[in-house]
């Protein structure tokens, strides 16, 4: 068992343990701002239990029907996580609207707040570790986790604050209407995650960032070649693949030209090490003037 697969299984167990403390919260408080912080956390158990089959599923090796392999799958898992996030939203939204008619006041708000505060400390917590190992290993379904976590994280935070105010005031309206507010950050955080796992299916390049560092290597590493050009980047989850055309002196012989293939590729990988590169090897006369120029010995 990998370890992205455990974190995810980790997620569903901590996903359960915040939501009954959630729950348990607006049972002592009667809050609809901190039932709408508990439905989140349903949320964050269905699309934990999503990211550990997409992650089953990318781990699985390279077959004839799928010869780059699995792991775009964890782009579907961040989609159906941004579209359960939606659903969320729009219930909080429903659930706030009645509220907001018929103001109740809030029992117990010291206990309340408390518990859910524990809660919110342990979702802090958990998705700092799952961002931690998500970047390290690109994983779009456990970053993807960790975003939403994170965002349940500063809601948390307004709705103790809001639900605090409230006892204060005893502005009864103000609690439906955090539960609003709460909704309207889920929907952004929803949003923003179909936005970015869509990038992933329709094949974005790397950011330019990491563009620019590959172009670096391949120029620095290419002694005896000519130039590169085409050079073309694409992410299927945490694999990068990277190809270009390499224009190499016309009486250069297989073996040079595949000598300097591999010190490019030895290079490139010693910064991606999970990438795969593809590289086209030319004579001279297919050299373009908009290329990546070889540095000189």
């Amino acid at each position: 068992m990998t370890k992205a697969i455990k974190l995810a299984l980790g997620s569903i167990a901590i996903g359960c343990g915040v939501f009954a403390l959630k729950f348990l919260a607006y049972w002592i408080t009667g809050s609809v701002a901190l039932l709408s912080d508990a439905i989140e956390s349903i949320v964050n158990i269905a699309a934990a239990a999503a990211a550990l089959l997409a992650l089953r599923i990318s781990a699985m090796p390279a077959d004839d029907n799928h010869p780059y392999g699995h792991s775009k799958v964890e782009y579907f898992s961040a989609v159906l996580e941004g579209v359960l996030i939606v659903i969320a939203a729009l219930a909080i939204f429903a659930t706030a609207g009645m509220a907001l008619t018929d103001p109740a006041p809030i029992a117990a708000p010291i206990e309340g707040l408390a518990v859910n505060g524990l809660a919110t400390a342990i979702n802090l917590g958990w998705a700092l570790v799952l961002l931690r190992h998500g970047r390290r290993t690109r994983s779009p379904a456990l970053t993807a986790d960790g975003r939403h976590l994170m965002a349940d994280v500063v809601t948390s935070a307004g709705v103790i604050v809001g639900v605090a105010l409230v006892g204060l005031t005893g502005w009864l309206a103000l609690d439906p209407i955090l539960a609003m507010i709460v909704a309207l950050n889920i929907l952004w955080s929803g949003w923003r995650m179909i936005r970015e796992s869509v990038g992933g299916l329709m094949d974005e390049a790397v950011p330019q960032e990491t563009m620019d560092e590959i172009t670096a290597l391949i120029a620095t590493h290419a002694s005896g070649a000519i130039q590169a050009h085409d050079v073309r980047t694409r992410h299927s989850g945490p694999t990068t693949f990277i190809e270009f055309h390499l224009v190499v002196p016309g009486d250069m012989t297989v073996s040079e030209s595949h000598a300097i293939c591999d010190r490019i590729e030895a290079a490139i990988r010693a910064g991606a090490p999970q990438s795969v590169i593809t590289i086209h090897v030319e004579p001279e006369y297919k050299a373009k003037r908009s290329a990546v120029q070889v540095a000189a010995d």
